[in-house]
């Protein structure tokens, strides 16, 4: 197994979200809408960023005031790192675009 996988499956960790090419909530936005956004988690050697497809189930933008740059945005999608199929979390913090995130395991096809 994965030492990586392991680290971020256990717990939560901060993370922030990656926006090119202005660190804006618009441009976020605009990446949730596409449906793929990139999270880097913070706390390994050097950061992890991790593109991320969404699943529209799994996005919860209730909480979150794009004009006003308030609130919470909560992402969720399925990916494969090192390997191993997961299920990354995000909780992102507007307007600082930080947060916290989480992987979970997935069962191999």
């Amino acid at each position: 197994m994965s030492e990586l996988v392991n680290k971020l499956a256990d717990g939560k960790h901060p993370v922030e979200a990656v926006v090119r090419p202005d660190r804006t909530t618009e441009v976020f936005k605009e990446s949730i809408q596409r449906g793929y956004v990139h999270v880097k988690f913070t706390d390994t050697l050097g950061g992890t960023e991790l593109g991320i497809r969404l699943e529209p189930d799994d996005i919860d933008l209730q909480q979150a005031d794009f004009v006003e740059g308030k609130g919470e945005v909560r992402l969720a999608g399925s990916l494969t790192l090192d390997y191993v199929p997961i299920k990354c979390f995000a909780v992102i913090e507007l307007p600082e675009l930080k947060g916290y995130g989480w992987l979970e395991r997935q069962p191999t096809q």
